[in-house]
């Protein structure tokens, strides 16, 4: 591995263990990836454009490391001084990218993504075309994963649900161009292999708290799976393709509960992206 890859697959590490502190977002940075690199593939991009979409799909929330665990975890709505909080994660993102070797890769799509064309977003206001593409495709895959995924205090909405708010929106929060071509895609079963999926191939399962559980590929028959939510273990049960999952009544301590992330996915990630942004 390179000395490139090596930081790549250092900064995809660290975004993976800033996601890992909120128990409900398993998955999130993955799917918003993946969301984000069929939007641009959908849209026409070249296949460097469309690698740089997957890697601001991936870190576009690294900012929320500087945002509490008693407002990422909270179970319920967000207060308005809580949210203004949480509005602050792309700027403070963007800080943590601005003196990063591999910060050109990335910086647009963590700090632009929460920016509206119509102006009303954060954290500068930007509006239109304005807004880096690449910032405008990550704020609907972003907005799109958001409606589909279960939160503490709801469920995940269906896809056609999702898709009929993102078309009420065209022009408003979402760029009216790319959001025609995601809505183009509820044609296809692309997404069905992303939406409810922490990895390709693996739907989440859930813990009987409600909260996600993200399996990853190395994980075995007989392994134990760990709520971050709750602390609850289960033991995963692999049947050919079909996994599944059986809380055994004990309870995760802190070596097992601590944020980590997937060394084979974010490995996977590096060798399909490096070749076209490094």
């Amino acid at each position: 591995m390179s000395e490139k890859e090596s930081l790549l697959n250092t900064l995809l590490g660290l975004s993976m263990i800033v996601e890992a502190r909120d128990p409900y977002t398993g998955g999130h940075l993955w799917r918003v990836s993946q969301f984000s690199k069929l939007l641009a593939q959908q849209a026409g991009l070249s296949r460097r454009d469309i690698a740089l979409c997957e890697v601001g799909g991936f870190l576009h929330d690294l900012g929320k490391v500087g945002v509490s665990d008693a407002i990422l975890n909270k179970p319920d709505r967000l207060t308005d001084p809580e949210y203004d909080i949480i509005k602050t994660h792309p700027a403070v993102g963007g800080r943590l990218l601005s003196n990063h070797p591999l910060a050109n890769l990335a910086f647009d799509a963590v700090v632009g993504h929460h920016e509206r064309p119509d102006g009303r977003g954060y954290p500068h206001g930007l509006a239109g075309e304005v807004i880096p593409e690449v910032a405008r495709i990550v704020s609907i895959a972003d907005a799109f994963d958001a409606m589909t995924s279960t939160r503490a205090y709801r469920k995940g909405m269906p896809t056609a649900k999702a898709f009929t708010i993102i078309g009420d929106e065209l022009g408003r929060q979402f760029d009216s161009s790319l959001a025609k071509h995601f809505l183009s895609l509820n044609a296809s079963d692309q997404l069905t292999h992303i939406v409810g999926h922490s990895e390709p191939g693996l739907p989440l399962q859930h813990c009987g708290c409600g909260a996600p559980l993200a399996i990853r590929s190395a994980q075995r028959d007989g392994d134990h799976v760990y709520c971050h939510c709750c602390g609850s273990e289960s033991r995963l049960s692999k049947q050919g393709e079909v996994r599944k999952i059986e809380m055994t009544g004990a309870r995760g301590d802190a070596s097992v509960l601590a944020p980590d992330s997937d060394p084979d996915l974010i490995g996977a990630m590096v060798e399909d992206i490096a070749p076209h942004v490094l």
